[in-house]
């Protein structure tokens, strides 16, 4: 086993020389911590960048945050996809300002019994804001360990979840455990990459087992492959002068609350109704979620069909569609129509 000094010393080192600099990492702010965690999961550095611009400016306090109304939420939240993040970002919000006072708690225990908040984030906020000593693990934390210490248990197994958590405990700079966490997930980010790693640049290449046998792509392993569901979605774009119709989706499922053009949506691919009326489609894309690959196509006919719940639907000013919280996919299909036009 490698010496958990050596390990740490070397990997916050390279991070004090090579580490992004990024708002998050300058500041004591449980919420600003909290925020960008949320933000980030599931989404580049450089894309969650201005979301978290964005938040800050708008909600500076989880007050603020707390007191937003679900469609504002929505809205700044618009591009970044997975938007059941977003409705736990508000639920945690009103938690924290009316639980707490509007101050996150600072123990470990007390910040994983908040809503939407697991055992990573509650780490992260505890060493990054408070400096306690809670080892982080994510995506990032798993390939680096996996790999220099080549432990070939799988990372989505109970097993492996716990063999990682305690591995990850036992490197911890307990005197630095921020910086430690950041470093160890800075270097997975920049250096240790799912597909290539930059091996050369990497502190620790030397007491890399995986390295030393040329096998480092191998991990880290996983058990369980995730089955994706195809799903087929006929959007409807219905028109009348400076109008057109818009519903609003209900129901626990993907975009809950988000507004869309009137969708049928059809076990395969063909749409099997009476189309005298439709166009040819007008546009198609493929919209790839975590668990879900969306096949759209987009059809313009002058009136709602029967197949279309008429009760979600409504007829509002192309205008206002700038004040709605839309699905990417959609509007991506406004987007390029616009410069088509």
């Amino acid at each position: 086993m490698v010496q958990t000094s050596a390990f740490s010393l070397l990997i916050q080192n390279w991070y004090i020389e090579n580490h992004r600099d990024l708002p998050w990492r300058n500041t004591d702010s449980p919420y600003f911590i909290w925020l960008s965690e949320v933000i980030l999961q599931q989404t580049r550095v450089v894309q969650g960048l201005d979301y978290y611009h964005k938040f800050t400016r708008l909600f500076p306090t989880v007050h603020d945050l707390a007191n937003a109304s679900e469609q504002e939420i929505l809205n700044t939240w618009q591009g970044l996809g997975y938007y059941s993040r977003a409705r736990n970002l508000h639920k945690t919000a009103k938690h924290v300002d009316q639980q707490y006072n509007g101050v996150f708690p600072d123990s470990y225990k007390e910040l994983l019994s908040l809503p939407g908040v697991g055992p990573y984030t509650a780490a992260a906020i505890a060493s990054f804001a408070y400096n306690l000593p809670h080892a982080v693990v994510d995506g990032n934390v798993f390939r680096v360990l996996s790999r220099v210490f080549s432990v070939d248990t799988p990372i989505d197994s109970t097993k492996g979840k716990k063999e990682f958590s305690e591995l990850a405990d036992n490197l911890l700079d307990k005197t630095h455990p921020g910086r430690h966490n950041q470093a160890i997930m800075e270097l997975g980010a920049l250096v240790c990459s799912p597909k290539s790693p930059d091996c050369s640049s990497c502190p620790i290449e030397e007491i890399c087992s995986a390295r030393a046998s040329g096998n480092q792509e191998n991990f880290p392993v996983k058990e369980k492959k995730t089955k994706v569901r195809n799903r087929y979605f006929h959007f409807l774009l219905i028109e009348e002068k400076n109008k057109l119709v818009i519903q609003q989706r209900k129901g626990k499922d993907i975009w809950e609350n988000m507004y869309q053009l009137p969708l049928i949506e059809t076990p395969s691919p063909e749409l099997n109704i009476e189309k005298s009326s439709f166009s040819e489609p007008m546009a198609s894309y493929s919209h790839q979620l975590s668990h879900q690959k969306i096949h759209a196509l987009f059809y313009k006919t002058p009136e709602i069909p029967k197949e279309v719940d008429v009760s979600r639907c409504r007829w509002i000013e192309k205008e206002e569609l700038n004040d709605l919280p839309l699905p990417r996919l959609i509007d991506r299909f406004f987007e390029e129509q616009e410069q088509d036009s």
